[in-house]
């Protein structure tokens, strides 16, 4: 596998470039693009974190970090997690549903 960005030779399981830091597509979820819904596969709670950062395609740790600040300090970040956990749909069983690619005509 090569980088998209500038061409280096990565190995099949990492995540991003060793030289230019680009993300690759391990790991990612088969699903339309900036669809926001909780993260089953890598949650700690309830996933709200795990799906904002896909979202925001943005570290899950950074995310997790910022919402803990945030309701430490205003108290309004606990009761955003329990609306945004009851609000978001899941992505359980997301991958068994079947991918539409529409025809171009190209061949």
């Amino acid at each position: 596998m090569f980088c998209t960005q500038c061409g280096f030779q990565l190995k099949d399981d990492d995540r991003f470039c060793c030289r230019c830091g680009a993300r690759t597509a391990v790991g990612r979820i088969d699903a339309p693009a900036r669809v926001l819904m909780l993260d089953k596969h890598n949650k700690k709670i309830a996933g709200v974190c795990a799906g904002m950062a896909r979202y925001l395609d943005m570290d899950v740790t950074l995310i997790r970090v910022l919402w803990l600040a945030i309701a430490i300090i205003t108290g309004v970040g606990f009761i955003a997690y329990l609306a945004a956990w009851i609000v978001m749909p899941s992505d359980y069983g997301w991958n068994d549903r079947p991918v539409f690619v529409p025809n171009t005509g190209q061949s």
